[in-house]
């Protein structure tokens, strides 16, 4: 029997339960802090600066993020120097997400790491997991791109518009559709 907490298995990726009592109350901590910084706009750069290293894991010096903004727990994300995350990104940080200096994210993007079973009935016990995603430095995402969990994105990739990425990309890869396909110049 597995003697670690809901929240030390789901930082491990291993399966957890959601519904546990300190990730519901790591969850509610989140929405309090979306709740401040999604009406942050009209504050000086410092403030929301601020109240963005208050509510996320790691944020490097230059690094910002429009909201509205949406993620499960906040720790789990660490975001290099000068990165820039468009309006209405969405986070499901369960594990580890990070994201390399210099990386531009659109509008409407989706970083996923929760996954979960693919058995309808192991399904059903409300088991789940995550896989953690890593984004490298100087890194286009282009507008409504998904990033599916365990996904690692290289140096000085892009991310067309829209697509779903279901495998790693390599370093200086252009990737387009889905599922997201390398697009040879």
């Amino acid at each position: 029997m597995d003697e670690r907490s809901e929240k030390q298995k789901m930082l491990a990726g291993a399966a957890y339960r959601a519904g546990d009592a300190e990730l519901v109350a790591d969850q509610a901590r989140a929405a309090a802090w979306m709740a401040r910084f999604n009406v942050s706009r009209t504050l000086p750069r410092a403030e929301r600066d601020a109240l963005l290293r208050e509510g996320l894991g790691k944020v490097g010096p230059g690094a910002m993020i429009r909201p509205p903004f949406h993620c499960d727990y906040g720790y789990n994300i660490r975001l290099g120097r000068d990165v820039f995350l468009n309006f209405n990104c969405v986070i499901l940080d369960v594990v580890a997400v990070t994201i390399g200096d210099g990386t531009q994210i659109g509008p409407g993007v989706q970083i996923l790491t929760a996954d979960h079973p693919r058995d309808p009935a192991e399904r059903a016990t409300g088991a789940e997991w995550g896989r953690p995603i890593v984004i490298g430095r100087n890194v286009w995402i282009g507008g409504g791109a998904i990033l599916l969990p365990g996904i690692t994105i290289g140096d000085d990739a892009i991310v067309g518009a829209g697509s779903v990425v279901t495998r790693d990309v390599s370093a200086g890869v252009t990737v387009v559709g889905n599922p997201a396909r390398r697009r040879d110049a």
